[in-house]
């Protein structure tokens, strides 16, 4: 069995209304999503999604002819093409869905087969005044999640501190609530500067009198001093490492002490390949493995098969839910329907071969720009 072709297609769901993401200053219109196929001489294909694979054409030479199956081998390549180029590790992801097509098998037991079922929490994508997040997080628990990440970043972080208080006092005390800072990077038109380390020291002591499970990407991406010195001066788990460039960064992140949580992307950084030796890693050292899923469903359902199929420690996996602005048939539109929680808010992975993965085809060919 070969590689015969690979295809990538870019796709954009118009955003009406638009909805305002707390870590981009300018309301987004436009939900864009890529969509890579790895195609066999067999006639079978597998299906990644993830960033838009931006200097990826004209190397497709490097991978036709070669046995699909050969994961690590690939894995290298993408390496270097991500390292010279874009984030390609969408390919890794539907080589992966290729894969378990091939065997029969769903990624989540090839990769170890953990566990199918996945506690999710609530990840909210806007910042709202004190009684408006008080009554999402209310409207969200209803939902049955038992864990909701809210946003901070705000000019003044005692605006966040209030959103906070607001939120916990709506849920009472058995809820968990998480904090994104997204203060690690910026979008590429937001010159504001991160905080600076007492800052997120003032604000770590806020949130641990309101008893936060963690406190996301306080610092900047770069300040891995900063980071193991706010770990040991908070009783907070501090977490990050979503927009890692490549995998020794991660490893970097955890040897060094700087989080207590590891919260990178397949999609980002790695691929399944790559993140399945960093969640060993993880497991090694004791710590939290948790991917970011902030994209659409099949970055989404492929972080849940790593997850899943991973030894390594994680309560649960973000699943990004702030409806009516961000809902499930926005975030998922690429796929034939949208990943849905139970009533308990879990996420249950079927037995089908590969990722799972069911595309919405009329929808791509409707909402194609490239």
């Amino acid at each position: 069995m070969k590689i015969d072709r690979i295809t990538v297609s870019h796709h954009g769901l118009p955003l009406d209304p638009p909805f305002p993401a707390a870590w981009d200053s300018a309301p987004r219109t436009r939900f864009n999503a890529s969509v890579v196929r790895v195609i066999t001489d067999q006639g079978l294909e597998g299906v990644g999604s993830g960033d838009a694979m931006l200097g990826f054409a004209g190397h497709e030479h490097l991978f036709i002819g070669h046995d699909p199956r050969n994961l690590d081998r690939h894995n290298r390549v993408i390496e270097s093409l991500s390292f010279h180029y874009g984030r390609c590790w969408p390919l890794d992801l539907a080589l992966w869905d290729l894969f378990g097509k091939i065997t029969g098998q769903p990624c989540w037991r090839l990769l170890g087969g953990h566990t199918p079922r996945l506690r999710l929490y609530a990840s909210t994508g806007m910042r709202l005044p004190p009684q408006a997040t008080a009554d999402q997080v209310a409207f969200i628990r209803q939902q049955g999640f038992e864990a909701i990440k809210l946003r901070l970043g705000a000019a003044d972080w005692r605006e966040d501190i209030a959103r906070m208080e607001a939120a916990r006092a709506a849920l009472g005390p058995s809820a968990l609530l998480l904090a994104d800072a997204n203060q690690a990077w910026r979008m590429p038109w937001d010159t504001s500067p991160p905080w600076s380390f007492k800052d997120a020291l003032n604000v770590a002591g806020a949130l641990e009198d309101l008893d936060v499970y963690w406190l996301e990407e306080p610092l900047h991406r770069g300040d891995w001093a900063g980071m193991q010195a706010l770990r040991s001066s908070t009783s907070l788990r501090i977490a990050g490492g979503e927009m890692a460039r490549e995998p020794h960064d991660l490893t970097h992140l955890i040897d060094e002490g700087c989080l207590d949580v590891l919260q990178p992307d397949a999609t980002l950084v790695g691929g399944i390949t790559g993140l399945r030796r960093v969640a060993d890693h993880c497991a090694a050292k004791g710590l939290v493995f948790t991917p970011h899923t902030w994209g659409n469903g099949i970055g989404l359902l492929a972080n849940a098969h790593l997850a899943a199929g991973a030894a390594a420690a994680c309560p649960f996996l973000e699943f990004p839910f702030d409806p009516p602005s961000w809902s499930p048939e926005r975030r998922d539109f690429v796929l034939a329907e949208p990943l849905a929680h139970d009533a308990d808010a879990h996420l249950t992975l079927s037995e089908a071969p590969g990722l799972g993965i069911a595309l919405d085809e009329d929808r791509l060919t409707a909402t194609r720009i490239g």
